[in-house]
Formats: structure tokens, C-alpha cells, sequence
């Protein structure tokens, strides 16, 4: 379990496929500090298990479903990722609940730079938009953000600078994709709406009454 506060950026030394899966091998720092083989760590927003341990990097595996629903399928030796490692009890939650398990990929349409932050207009794979809500929580590559705006498949959010130089999305230009995991809250709602022929006593009334939507 995670949060979306990245710590820190690494750079994909290598990324060697197989007719199975992948391992990759990331360059870092700070997230070696207390970190041993089988901890988890976040990458992009994938939680990843850490395979092996060298100075000042670490490899993971990964499976034909990750390359397949994450952005990890065009990544290549030399790009950054967001690092975060797992959640602790004593740890603030900073962001939201995030649980490293990627929903589907988002491509980067707009990026308008203001005085004070940046807005980033990203459009999301077909069928995931229902779990958007504005105002709501939405993880992008692993960074726990807000959503100011959804428009259907399009959602944009604010950066403030410190999130923008501090993580990859400084090295995003137009067209690049990004890994997207949707607040765990709502797939629990819809669960829980469509249990039972939908015949469950949550409605929309009853979410907007108590202020869940």
C-alpha cells in the first residue's frame, strides 16, 4: 500500500524482455536506505517486489499484465520513474490510498503552464472515466493528485511546482502516456451498487446526501 507522495526519481538502467515478462533494473538513492529483497516498492505506480539489491539500484520482474495495461510497454533504458516505497503504520498519509495495482493507461493532451502550477490534460482509456469524480483523488504514474476538471474521457489536473520539477512528469511531452489507478473507494461503490441485481439500498441520492459524490 502506498500513498502518491513520490520520494524520489530513478532512471531505468535496463529493461530485458522475455517471451514471459520483463525485469528491469532502476538507478536510485534514497529508497535503497532501508530497503530489502521481497519489500515493495512503486514505480510509475506499480507496486513492484525487489528481486535484488546492488549499490545504488535494484531490479524487479515483471509480468505479461503489467507490460500489457501499463505504460511499461514503451519504457526504455534511460527514462525516469517515480519512486515510492510501501507504507508503513506510522507513516502520514500525504496523498490517498493507493494501491499500486494500475487500472489502464491515460495519453497526455494539453499542458498550459500558469504562474503559480501547471495544468496537465490527460485522456483516459474507454470505460475507466466513470470512476472520475471532480474534486476526487486520481493516482497519474504513481503521484497522488486532484482532479479539478473531467469532461468525459478527459480530466484535467493541477500541479504545483514542487510536484511538476520533483517527479517525470517534467520530462512528459504531448503524446506520452502515463499509468492511472482510479480511487479504490469508487470500485467499491459501484461493488456494492451492482450487488444483488442492484437492488442494494445505495443509490446516487444517497451518495450525493452524505456528500460521497
Amino acid at each position: 500500500m502506498f500513498t502518491g507522495i513520490v520520494e524520489e526519481t530513478g532512471k531505468i538502467l535496463s529493461l530485458s524482455r522475455f517471451s514471459t515478462g520483463a525485469q528491469i533494473e532502476i538507478s536510485c538513492e534514497k529508497i535503497l536506505e532501508d530497503t530489502i529483497i521481497g519489500d515493495s516498492i512503486c514505480v510509475n505506480g506499480v507496486c513492484q517486489t525487489v528481486t535484488e539489491i546492488g549499490k545504488n539500484y535494484f531490479r524487479a520482474k515483471l509480468s505479461d499484465e503489467t507490460l500489457a495495461v501499463t505504460n511499461f510497454k514503451q519504457a526504455k533504458s534511460g527514462d525516469y520513474v517515480n519512486l515510492e516505497r510501501a507504507l508503513t503504520l506510522n507513516s502520514r498519509l500525504g496523498g490517498h490510498i493507493v494501491s499500486g495495482h494500475i487500472d489502464c493507461c491515460a495519453k497526455l493532451e494539453k499542458i498550459d503552464k500558469l504562474d503559480e502550477f501547471y495544468n496537465m490534460t490527460f485522456m483516459i482509456d474507454n470505460g475507466f472515466e466513470k470512476y472520475l469524480v471532480r474534486k476526487g483523488s486520481v493516482t497519474v504514474d504513481g503521484i497522488s493528485l486532484t482532479l479539478a476538471e473531467v469532461d468525459g474521457r478527459s480530466f484535467k489536473v493541477a500541479v504545483i511546482p514542487h510536484t511538476f520539477e520533483n517527479t517525470v512528469l517534467k520530462h512528459k511531452q504531448l503524446g506520452s502516456f502515463v499509468n492511472i489507478e482510479t480511487d479504490i473507494l469508487a470500485k467499491y461503490v459501484e461493488k456494492l451498487l451492482s450487488a444483488d441485481d442492484n437492488k442494494s439500498k445505495i443509490d446516487m441520492e444517497l451518495l450525493v446526501k452524505n456528500g460521497f459524490v
